[in-house]
């Protein structure tokens, strides 16, 4: 074995020992709050478990239903990636000291301040709750929203239980270039059949089901050799079985730079590959029709009362990387726009926030103040900690990297006298909190899944907090 190697064991051992027999871990259990049930709580809440170190975890949840991003994020056609739920729901069985406490909004119901007196300490998982905007006029316009506003409604987010989508088209704009806006113009583009065949609510079906949308604009600010797409996400637009895909090949022609980079890039060398396969197929007539364009950024959204179009133009790249407008402008007759240019996390009450990166100041995500000193006992995971970047997996280090700092610092942590005898479960019930416990979401889960049984889907989601709240109590 490398001397590299043996050092890493030896490493591994030593910490596993100082962990497992420090003073203050003898005989006692730590008690670590998460707040956040999506992939980043819960893949830390996994690592922990794994640690060979005694812990007893609460995991907060604003929503009586657990999974995040993975339920209220991720597509709803896409249900081979919504099987991570199998690995995520695994630290809840029976034998695990792991609560779900659902339906407590953190910064109301409990605060910053009260966890840390209740748990040697906290891991903030909280994701990205807003949209960035496209920053341009007539952005105010009925018409134009943010991707996650869109996404929030197809995938049955309560928040979104009260509205809906005119999908009475013909020509609507999604603007992005990641896997989010793929998402949003893939669903756009298909059939009722195939929206039928997931789990988005019953009122979401009716709606795709009256759409009467025929052309989607997918807007591209830089050329397809920065495109952020997944190989995995773009492959699924060349499946579409309701919309032929139009391209402009002069769009493709990278610069020899271009293709001397995505040569070294596997992901890009098979995007542009795809990218150019669909631009030479002829278009079959389908009933719709998705338009990649590439080097295109909106400047305007033009109307009065509502969208009558969208004023784009063409981009060209700098020696520096930065792109310049060139000038030439031409208006697409849109009258919806959804922006998917990024989410951003929003500033949690009694947490340090950065309003420059929309993150939880962090170092390896332990928790720091303005003046870059760590808060003990605090820690981050996730979007807020690094910006939403990266895939569902991609939490799982991340999360990993935090949970071993929260583990270095456990000793001192328990040293500070936290009272073993309070239950936070207590405190709610006083305050009147209608918290769910693990036991509540499977009612719901079973109500859903049944009602999917009924009409041949995976699941129907059931998107209003009330009628949620309703069967977990069932």
């Amino acid at each position: 074995m490398a001397l590299s190697s043996v050092w890493r064991v030896l490493t591994f051992l030593t910490t596993k020992e100082t962990r497992m027999n420090g003073s203050a871990l003898v005989g006692a259990t730590a008690r670590v709050a998460v707040v956040g049930a999506g992939p980043s709580g819960l893949y830390a809440v996994k690592a922990l478990l794994e640690s060979d170190v005694g812990v007893g975890i609460d995991v907060f949840d604003s929503l009586p239903a657990p999974y995040g991003l993975v339920r209220y994020g991720v597509a709803p056609d896409n249900q081979k990636m919504k099987s991570v739920i199998r690995v995520l729901r695994g630290s809840f069985t029976e034998g695990n000291d792991v609560r779900f406490l659902g339906n407590v909004t953190f910064g109301e119901d409990i605060t910053a301040a009260e966890l840390r007196a209740y748990y040697d300490a906290v891991i903030y998982a909280t994701g990205t709750q807003g949209d960035r905007g496209l920053g341009i006029p007539g952005e105010e316009l009925p018409g134009s929203y943010g991707a996650k506003e869109f996404v929030n409604w197809y995938c049955g987010h309560p928040d979104a239980a009260e509205r809906d989508f005119a999908l009475h088209g013909p020509e609507v704009a999604v603007v992005g270039a990641g896997n989010v806006a793929l998402d949003v113009a893939r669903l756009l583009a298909k059939s009722t059949e195939e929206i039928a065949a997931t789990d988005v609510p019953d009122r979401v079906l009716g709606t795709f089901s009256s759409s009467t949308v025929t052309d989607i604009h997918l807007l591209s600010r830089r050329g397809p050799a920065q495109a952020k797409f997944t190989t995995v996400e773009l492959r699924e637009m060349g499946e579409l079985a309701n919309a032929d895909i139009l391209i402009d090949p002069g769009a493709l022609e990278l610069t020899p730079e271009e293709e001397e980079r995505i040569a070294a890039d596997r992901q890009q060398r098979k995007n542009v590959s795809l990218l150019r396969e669909w631009a030479q197929r002829p278009p079959e007539g389908k009933p719709r029709r998705l338009h990649l364009w590439f080097w295109r950024s909106p400047v305007r959204i033009i109307g009065e009362n509502h969208i009558d179009g969208v004023v784009i133009e063409r981009n060209a790249l700098q020696a520096d990387g930065t792109l310049r407008g060139t000038g030439e402008y031409e208006t697409l007759p849109v009258s919806m726009i959804l922006a998917a240019v990024g989410y951003q996390a929003r500033a949690l009450p009694g947490v340090p926030f950065d309003e420059h990166t929309n993150t939880v100041p962090n170092k390896n995500g332990c928790v720091l103040e303005a003046e870059g000193t760590p808060r003990p006992g605090e820690y981050v995971a996730g979007w807020a900690k690094r910006g939403p970047t990266g895939v569902i997996g991609t939490n799982k280090n991340d999360a990993a990297e935090t949970v071993d700092n929260l583990l270095d610092d456990l000793n001192d942590l328990r040293n500070k006298g936290r009272d073993s005898s309070r239950d936070v479960t207590k405190l709610l019930r006083q305050r009147g909190i209608d918290y769910v416990d693990w036991a509540g979401w499977l009612r719901l889960d079973t109500h859903e899944t049944t009602l999917g049984e009924q009409q041949n889907r995976p699941r129907v989601k059931i998107p209003d907090l009330l009628s949620m709240l309703e069967f977990t109590r069932k």
